[in-house]
């Protein structure tokens, strides 16, 4: 069974609809000079609309079809007809999209809420008719205007994953195998590095039937910043989160030394957003179930000054309290950026009570 391509960045060509022409148009009537004018305007051109949706999680569709037209208004018409608007062109993309200008990088928009709206290219308002020259001096006026062309822009689409919680560790750390076991998610699991190429986001529910969702990025080494490895363009899909979880292979099966894993992951955080040190965060000695893990826990425990959850995501032990405490400390914050959608305002009857 083939995998559906994931796509994080990408570029959209938005090319508005033009508004339509406004009419030169005269009524017919006895007495009057050609009737009197009655042209209509035309009709603003269609918009261009990005729009957040839950149901869409990449943004492949617009990486094999960037260009994207709205419809053209239409033209006005006798009678003072007004030309139809040209309808708006509505583009899904996924909950955490950031519009940026294609050419300064400055950020034009962040899509987080679901059915969060941006325009990204303005419809050309509608051409006036003849009708708006008619003066007492000026009974046949034969002046209208055109429609205006349509915004047409190039920006960049960068998504950040909308996630409560994220996993950092380094390759064969065992970040999928602790996602499988706190949420619904199945991602691959594999004896080898890298098995985890793109992010993934698992849901985990509690017994309370609230939520947190976990976004597992793949592994970083030392030298990510500078394209090592997978390098860390990937970061981007934890920078939401309100708390980061640190997997430490305690064990040390790849033969590295826990603490310094511990030092690497945090120096690279730091090299791609110093921000992201500040932000809440807990660390898990997987693999506990195995010998070595004790003596290297002592000496993690040392050199940091950190006390880690004790964890094993092959037997299980130590999942339960971990659930336990991300549930009572994080299942009630909001990521940062994120923002709630304020109640509908109560329903009113005819007299407005």
């Amino acid at each position: 069974m083939k995998t559906r391509r994931f796509v994080d960045s990408i570029l959209i060509h938005a090319t508005a609809g033009n508004g339509g022409n406004g009419s030169i148009s005269f009524r017919r009537e006895k007495f009057v000079p050609k009737g009197g004018p009655d042209g209509g305007d035309g009709g603003r051109g269609g918009h261009v609309i990005l729009r957040a949706n839950h149901d869409t999680d990449s943004l492949i569709d617009i990486y094999f079809s960037p260009h994207r037209r709205a419809e053209h208004g239409g033209g006005g018409s006798g009678s003072q007809s007004h030309g139809k608007n040209g309808r708006d062109l509505v583009v899904p993309v996924p909950c955490g999209t950031q519009v940026l200008d294609a050419e300064t990088g400055e950020i034009l928009g962040d899509l987080v809420e679901h059915n969060a709206e941006l325009i990204v290219a303005r419809g050309g308002k509608g051409g006036m008719g003849n009708v708006h020259w008619k003066r007492s001096t000026h009974q046949a006026p034969t002046e209208h205007t055109d429609g205006e062309a349509g915004e047409a822009f190039t920006r960049r689409l960068e998504l950040k994953i909308v996630a409560d919680i994220g996993l950092v560790g380094l390759p064969n750390a065992g970040k999928s195998s602790l996602l499988r076991k706190l949420s619904d998610a199945h991602p691959k699991v594999a004896a080898y590095p890298f098995t985890t190429l793109n992010p993934i986001i698992g849901t985990m529910i509690f017994d309370d039937y609230s939520t947190l969702k976990v976004a597992d990025i793949p592994g970083l080494i030392k030298g990510a910043h500078d394209g090592t490895g997978l390098g860390h363009d990937f970061l981007r899909h934890i920078e939401r989160s309100s708390c980061l979880l640190y997997v430490i292979d305690m064990a040390g099966v790849d033969g590295r030394a826990p603490t310094d894993d511990f030092k690497c992951l945090r120096k690279e955080l730091e090299l791609y957003q110093p921000e992201l040190l500040d932000r809440e965060w807990l660390v898990v000695a997987n693999k506990m179930d195995l010998p070595e893990s004790t003596a290297h826990l002592k000496t993690f425990v040392k050199k940091t000054g950190v006390k880690p959850l004790k964890i094993s995501t092959l037997t299980g032990d130590g999942i339960p309290e971990l659930k336990k405490l991300l549930h009572e400390k994080w299942g009630a914050i909001k990521r940062p950026g994120f923002t709630q959608s304020p109640p509908p305002p109560p329903p009113q009857n005819q007299n407005g009570m």
